[in-house]
């Protein structure tokens, strides 16, 4: 079994935010593969989607808390499904990487991804995978909660839909999904 947790704030507000991207990768990952729609499990904290790929079973996972408590959803999700550390993984967006650069590590501190830093604490550890797609597009920002929170332009928004068919080849050939 594989678990997928991307990360994002719940709620229609939130849709198509910068800091949703990992929401939006997991979006494209159900509708590829066919899987079930995303429906909520109040016990995980979280929004679930379930399939079959390649023989083996892979649960998405939106977290339904905010940003900054990611960490109560994957430690939920990683002891109902009593999974193995190796067969997660995490993805979300990245102020300090370029809209539309992915970058793929096995492990790590979070940086300064808040949600990110929420897994790493509840989970107890940096030996967790993580796929971070960035969001930043060479503009300084006074106000980052700010710019995370808002949406992408246009032109931005053409980058990103790349990177997140990018991310979903990835996420495929590193977990064998």
């Amino acid at each position: 079994m594989k678990i997928v947790i991307g990360l994002g704030n719940p709620g229609p507000e939130y849709v198509k935010t910068r800091h949703n991207v990992g929401f939006m990768v997991l979006d494209k990952i159900r509708e590829e593969f066919g899987f079930d729609d995303f429906g909520a499990k109040s016990k995980l904290k979280s929004y679930i989607s379930e399939g079959v790929f390649d023989g083996e079973k892979v649960v998405l996972v939106k977290p339904d808390t905010f940003m900054n408590k990611s960490g109560e959803a994957a430690l939920a999700v990683k002891t109902f499904y009593k999974v193995d550390l190796k067969d997660l993984m995490v993805v979300y967006d990245d102020y300090d990487l370029p809209v539309g650069e992915i970058r793929y590590r096995e492990n790590g501190s979070a940086g300064t991804h808040n949600g990110m830093k929420s897994c790493v604490e509840i989970l107890g550890t940096e030996e967790v995978r993580r796929l971070r797609i960035g969001i930043n597009n060479g503009f300084k920002v006074d106000d980052l909660s700010s710019y995370v929170l808002g949406r992408f332009s246009g032109e931005d928004m053409e980058k990103i839909k790349p990177a997140i068919q990018d991310a979903v080849a990835k996420i495929k050939n590193t977990l064998a999904i």
